[in-house]
């Protein structure tokens, strides 16, 4: 499919690009080329392929939630480097 000059400079208008002439070309141009390779893969016969989430079969990426033990308050604060029970103080960073 061509991508018209007018085309590309109305999307970018709507994108609040400014383009010089070289990069219209280049953006027409590379427009051009991915909407006819999409053209290509229009044409390809999915007919009998089922839809699917993932290129390969998996019950579920997430492990269970589980209740595990955690660090105390009083380990964390030994790791801070500005500890103020039961809190971790920071420098100041808006003047």
């Amino acid at each position: 499919m061509k991508i018209t000059r007018e085309q590309v400079l109305h999307i970018a208008k709507l994108s609040q690009l400014e383009l010089t002439e070289a990069e219209t070309e280049v953006t027409q141009r590379d427009l051009s080329a991915i909407l006819d390779y999409v053209d290509t893969l229009n044409q390809a016969d999915t007919s009998g392929v089922e839809p699917q989430e993932h290129a390969f079969p998996q019950a579920t990426l997430y492990r269970d939630d589980k209740v595990t033990p955690s660090l105390s308050n009083a380990d964390l604060l030994k790791n801070a480097p500005f500890p103020s029970a039961p809190f971790i103080s920071v420098p100041k960073v808006i003047a």
